[in-house]
């Protein structure tokens, strides 16, 4: 889902890209979909082991996976819990949940009347949540309440605030949908969430907004009413590559896929890190300024130097676990004028040393083998 730097609507999607393509995701977000599994049984870990996660990459905060991996733990989860929101409502959203909310919605002509449904049909599947899309003026609102028609409350007091990672997923499930059905991304210009800052916050501020605000008395994104009148230009063909790549299709995004940050990793991502231009080319290349560069990254929370560091970053974790090269040979494909550079540098992204992150994924993918008939596993979920 991808739309022209400046994210207005009106620009037709040119390109389309995987999703899962040099991604990586924060061990936070492991451990938290991980978290209710923890309390109901006692061979969790087996689930981390079997989407290639070692169990001393959860104890590294620093750590990062693989979409791929995040993808697979997702439906493991999913499928051992029969919960496609991993045990984080009173009521299961069990599995196909996701693929009914799909065929719901699939031929409603405009945004605004499949999210109207979609809404609908998630206040029927979770109890302890309701959702609303609400429109004023030129913004619209994806607003979430706590409720739970299950507990009996007999006073007016307020429900506590559920876990932030709650939160951000039912958000992020429903957002992923709508930018799917129109086929491009819908920029969020707030997000409200009523609970206290988690300690991943930073990442939420790539996949929302940077405008991100805690203990707020609602917890909502904001987005232009513009893309509500659009039209959907999916169909039931369409919807079944959709869910063959779910969960990654709603719930990640590269690195804020709709702006300027992820524009440039794209066009570096063309290119061997060795041929990466430098500010001024890059920007000549944008047939922008460098003070507009700057200041259009600024807004995004980015540097150029950064995204240079965090794209070497998702490369190596990539080349490491997927790929035979030799460490020397891959830190020779980053760019890095010898080994030891690329040691230190993988050392202050991730927590480890490049040798150890392999041995630990090499481990992790033998005992993966030698147990792949221990949990029951269908290929998707979703479908």
């Amino acid at each position: 889902m991808v739309v022209s730097a400046t994210g207005q609507p009106g620009v037709v999607v040119s390109e389309r890209h995987n999703v899962m393509e040099k991604v990586t995701i924060s061990i936070a977000f492991v451990n938290e979909a991980l978290e209710c599994l923890r309390t109901i049984d006692p061979n969790w870990i087996e689930l981390a082991v079997n989407a290639g996660i070692s169990p001393e990459l959860l104890e590294t905060p620093q750590a990062r996976v693989s979409a791929r991996q995040y993808c697979m733990l997702w439906k493991l989860i999913a499928t051992k819990m029969n919960d496609e929101f991993l045990g984080m409502d009173s009521r299961r959203m069990k599995c196909g949940s996701f693929t009914l909310l799909c065929h719901s919605v699939i031929h409603c002509d405009i945004l605004e009347s499949a999210m109207q449904r979609a809404t609908r049909f998630m206040r029927i599947i979770l109890d302890g949540t309701c959702s609303h899309l609400l429109r004023d003026g030129d913004l619209a609102y994806l607003v979430l309440e706590d409720t739970d028609e299950q507990v009996a409350v007999k006073s007016n007091a307020k429900m506590p605030p559920k876990r932030p990672f709650a939160y951000g997923t039912y958000l992020l499930m429903l957002h992923g949908l709508a930018c799917w059905l129109i086929g491009r991304q819908i920029p969020v210009i707030r997000a409200d969430f009523c609970c206290r800052e988690p300690y991943f916050s930073g990442e939420w501020r790539v996949l929302f907004s940077q405008e991100l605000h805690f203990e707020q008395p609602q917890t909502r994104i904001i987005f232009s009413a513009q893309y509500l009148g659009l039209q959907n230009i999916q169909n039931e063909r369409t919807m079944e590559d959709f869910l063959r790549s779910a969960p990654a299709s709603f719930l990640l995004k590269d690195k804020s896929s709709g702006g300027l940050t992820a524009q440039i990793r794209r066009r570096l991502r063309r290119l061997r890190p060795k041929e990466w231009p430098g500010f001024v080319s890059i920007a000549r290349s944008l047939y922008l300024s460098e003070t507009t560069l700057r200041r259009r990254l600024d807004q995004e929370g980015q540097s150029y130097r950064q995204i240079m560091s965090d794209l070497r970053r998702d490369l190596a974790i990539g080349l490491l676990g997927d790929t035979d090269k030799s460490i020397a040979e891959i830190a020779e494909h980053l760019g890095f004028a010898e080994p030891s550079a690329f040691h230190r540098a993988f050392k202050k992204w991730t927590g480890s040393r490049p040798g150890e992150y392999r041995l630990a994924s090499q481990t992790t993918d033998l005992a993966k083998n030698a147990r792949h008939d221990a949990i029951p596993y269908r290929r998707s979920t979703f479908l």
